[in-house]
């Protein structure tokens, strides 16, 4: 019983000092290069995503913005709505 729970401890122990480690790539650089480039497009602040980070996060941030007023009004009638149940009768 004692060397199957070593055997086990040795295994797991190899298993995870042999996985290779995900190697990342390191994108602060480039992103602070574009965004302090002088193009002549503005970089807002936020709330706002900036124009100079593209389309794609433009439409990400417009999207959660309708996700989260939609939720919240649809909460808010959920609300009113079991505040103020039906007559009976």
């Amino acid at each position: 019983m004692l060397w199957n729970l070593l055997a086990l401890r040795q295994i797991s122990q190899r298993t995870i000092s042999t996985a290779s480690p995900r190697q990342f790539e390191n994108k602060v650089r480039e992103k602070q290069k574009l965004f302090q480039e002088d193009n002549g497009i503005p970089s807002k602040s936020l709330p706002t995503p900036d124009l100079k980070s593209g389309v794609a996060d433009a439409l990400l941030y417009r999207a959660t913005m309708i996700l989260t007023v939609g939720g919240t009004i649809y909460a808010i009638y959920q609300l009113a709505m079991a505040s103020f149940p039906k007559k009976q009768g």
